[in-house]
């Protein structure tokens, strides 16, 4: 049987309290993990197992070239050291040092599978030493049929696997439950008292199995919510420049309908299309290209003729030229039906 030395408590000591304050936060009655007196007990309880697992180094109570046979009974139960220090790491609720929590409740409970393991304690695979975000980091997994099928085997696989953990562990409770006042009492005999044991143990292993799992997933979360953080900004100036609101005005045909609309007083700024197209072109907000030269709405070809018509005898003709321009005048100022007073009644 190990124990420790000198004045202060013993092994056998630290580890109790370790594991009475870890049940007390975890079957305690506060409304919130984070309430101070909780964090307090957590704080003892790492303490105590910190102390506990060096003592259990110094005197070397394992060895991985062990056989389980080897250990004695009474030394069993420092095995759930770790599991101990890993399940009370997660109660802390610092969500500065969340990452860095995980991650240290992994190392605990990896440990303690490692040592199970080598002792050939329960049956299971022990999960990798690290989290897969850290080991798969720049590394793409394979794609296709054969990479689908793969993972659906796997979650087969996994599922089937939790369920039988499940299984074990409704069983242990039980078998532990039946046992716990005959040891606790003093009553039981080795045998009873090294079963005792060995039940806890792999009742650990099924929560540390679970537990890995569930750390796993939250460091993926964590530090992909951590490189989003961290990703660049985008360059300067590749937002969207803001323009300054544009002032009301007249979009006029022509310059001689400007001029007309522009007249009064007050009045707003006029401007024809091909004019406010050339602004809005140097502006950068049109392409830059000609003004598509095309018929007004509802002129039909008979017209359109006639325009030309006209546009060719402006040409050869001064004085229809100016007669032309007399007659477009009149017309930008005077709607058409302009002075018709027949059929009015």
């Amino acid at each position: 049987m190990a124990e420790g030395a000198g004045s202060g408590p013993r092994l056998s000591e630290l580890l109790a309290a370790g594991r009475r304050l870890w049940e007390e936060v975890e079957n305690g009655e506060e409304p919130s993990s984070g309430a101070p007196g909780v964090q307090e007990k957590v704080r003892q309880g790492l303490e105590a197992l910190q102390r506990a697992a060096a003592m259990v180094a110094q005197l070397e109570l394992f060895s991985e070239n062990e056989d389980v046979e080897e250990i004695a009974s009474a030394d069993l139960k420092y095995l759930l050291v770790p599991a101990l220090l890993g399940a009370l790491t997660l109660k802390q609720v610092d969500l500065s040092k969340r990452l860095q929590h995980l991650e240290s409740a992994r190392s605990h409970f990896w440990r303690f599978l490692q040592l199970c393991s080598s002792y050939g304690l329960g049956s299971f695979s022990l999960p990798p030493g690290s989290p897969p975000a850290e080991e798969g980091a720049g590394s793409p997994g394979p794609t296709g049929p054969a990479a689908a099928q793969a993972s659906l085997v796997a979650m087969a696989s996994n599922r089937q696997a939790k369920i039988q953990r499940y299984k074990q562990k409704k069983e242990l409770e039980n078998r532990l439950a039946s046992m716990r006042s005959c040891v606790e009492s003093g009553q039981a005999d080795e045998d009873q008292i090294r079963e005792f044991h060995i039940l806890q143990i792999q009742r650990w292993i099924n929560t540390s199995l679970e537990e890995i799992e569930s750390i796993d997933q939250e460091i993926i979360i964590l530090r992909s919510r951590g490189a989003a953080k961290q990703s660049p900004a985008p360059p300067h100036g590749t937002a969207r420049q803001v323009r300054a609101p544009m002032k009301p005005f007249i979009l006029t045909r022509d310059a001689a309908q400007a001029k007309v609309f522009g007249a009064g007083y007050p009045s707003l700024p006029t401007v024809t299309v091909d004019d406010w197209y050339e602004q809005r072109r140097r502006q950068g907000v049109m392409p830059g290209q000609s003004l598509p030269q095309r018929a007004p709405a509802g002129i039909t070809d008979e017209e359109l003729q006639k325009q030309q018509q006209e546009k060719k005898e402006e040409d050869d003709d001064e004085e229809t030229l100016q007669k032309a321009r007399n007659w477009d005048d009149w017309k930008d100022t005077h709607p058409r039906g302009y002075g018709n007073r027949q059929n009015t009644g």
